[in-house]
């Protein structure tokens, strides 16, 4: 009978094998079971979570996301955000007028730091840790845009919302042959020195705001 510390040993042997194998053929990835929360109960741990890292959540349904996103570049005073490829046209026809649109036409880090915001859509968000991970696909851009500007406007769809980390991961994982990088974001960038004097936007968006959209 196999114990549990031989069964967890494996499992590491097994994953790191052969890590020169390419991907799509390395196995089966190993997996620790751990029963999730039902839907309801995983959408509110994620929202706790994410206030948690003092970042906003607003909840709408989903014809509200582009009032929503014209909401919060309003309330922050943005005077220009950037725009992903990929975005919903709906949520750029909703931008007020008076706020300058960018497209990323390979902006420089300069350029990015000139521009308030940056409105992007999400790939998973993870209820345990409050944290919002980016795949960079359609409407998400480059790492940079989510990194440079200070406020991020961040769009999550409820039912991207999983419960843990391997879930995510198993969500996450590429297609053979075409990795992307990802941006795991816990809360809007802050960090402490000695004395645990926190700074806030040394690292990235002083200012995280998660458009929560439920169906």
């Amino acid at each position: 009978m196999t114990t549990a510390k031989e069964a967890i040993l494996a499992r590491v042997r097994g994953a790191v094998a052969d890590l020169s194998a390419p991907l799509g053929a390395r196995g089966e990835t190993p997996w620790v079971d751990q029963a999730s929360a039902g839907v309801a109960e995983t959408v509110e741990l994620f929202v706790e979570n994410v206030v948690d890292y003092k970042a906003e959540v607003v909840r709408v349904g989903p014809d509200g996301v582009g009032e929503a996103v014209a909401a919060a570049l309003t309330a922050y005073g943005v005077q220009s955000v950037v725009v992903p490829d990929g975005t919903d046209p709906g949520w750029t026809a909703a931008i007020p007028e008076g706020v300058r649109q960018v497209s990323d036409d390979a902006l420089s880090a300069a350029a990015l730091d000139s521009i308030d915001a940056v409105v992007t859509s999400s790939a998973v968000g993870i209820a345990t840790t409050g944290t919002i991970v980016l795949d960079h696909g359609p409407g998400q851009g480059r790492r940079a845009l989510s990194l440079v500007p200070d406020v991020h406007v961040c769009v999550v769809a409820a039912d991207a919302v999983v419960h843990d980390v391997p879930e995510a991961v198993s969500r996450l994982h590429p297609q053979a042959g075409m990795p992307r990088p990802l941006t795991w974001i816990s809360g809007p960038s802050a960090t402490s020195d000695i004395e645990l004097d926190r700074v806030e936007g040394v690292h990235g968006p002083r200012t995280l705001h998660v458009i929560l959209v439920e169906r």
